[in-house]
């Protein structure tokens, strides 16, 4: 599959494989998606497919999101995506695609927000070694050092100090499809994925 799918995250949980092991897996529902806009190279400069993820009510929308979309005819929806392809003319405006677009065994990358923690210090930021907690030492958790006191006299760009940490987009590469619902739409992938349950993220087969 060329392009990918968009979904939502419902939880993580366990299951056995045939050998007994316990594989730890999440559950994803996944589309069905709509396929909203072609773009070719010819027209627009690159190709890529556009998709639509989530009914919703045309109050919960733009003009200008209502207009895209009643221009094709197709409902209001919540969520668009681009993702850029190769093989643009086997897809059609309108098309739906669905979660049996991916296979058991095969590998997904997720791309998703991740949960944010608010302001973290060092330690749990960037894993940094703590200072020793005896002797009279007075650092125990603070950054020691973080340029020098002459040339060129200030904090380099890039520094790891402590701040904002989560709430990003962040991508999880590789994970194993375990099993495929067709019916409920629901996607079982080994491993965890970005954010809490309900978090929408972006699942694109793996290169």
């Amino acid at each position: 599959m060329a392009v990918g799918l968009l979904g939502n995250k419902i939880g993580m949980t366990q299951i056995f494989d045939e050998s007994g092991n316990i594989i730890p897996v999440t559950i994803l529902k996944v589309g069905p998606c709509v396929v909203t806009q072609v773009k070719m190279k010819s027209k627009d400069g690159y190709d890529s497919i556009q998709i639509g993820y989530g009914n919703v009510s045309s109050k919960s929308l733009t003009q200008p999101e209502l207009g895209h979309l009643q221009k094709s005819n197709i409902q209001p929806l919540k969520y668009l995506k681009e993702f850029r392809t190769t093989e643009e003319d086997e897809f059609s405006i309108g098309q739906v695609l669905k979660v049996d677009s991916f296979s058991p065994g095969e590998f997904v990358n997720v791309r998703g927000k991740s949960i944010g923690k608010g302001f973290a210090g060092l330690q749990k930021r960037h894993n940094f070694t703590r200072g020793p907690m005896t002797h009279g030492s007075k650092n125990h958790r603070a950054p020691g050092s973080i340029g020098m006191g002459t040339t060129p006299g200030r904090v380099l760009p890039g520094k790891k100090m402590a701040g904002q940490l989560g709430n990003k987009i962040t991508t999880i590469k590789k994970l194993k499809v375990i099993q495929i619902n067709s019916e409920e739409n629901i996607l079982v992938i080994k491993g965890s994925v970005p954010g809490k349950p309900g978090n929408l993220l972006s699942i694109v087969s793996s290169d």
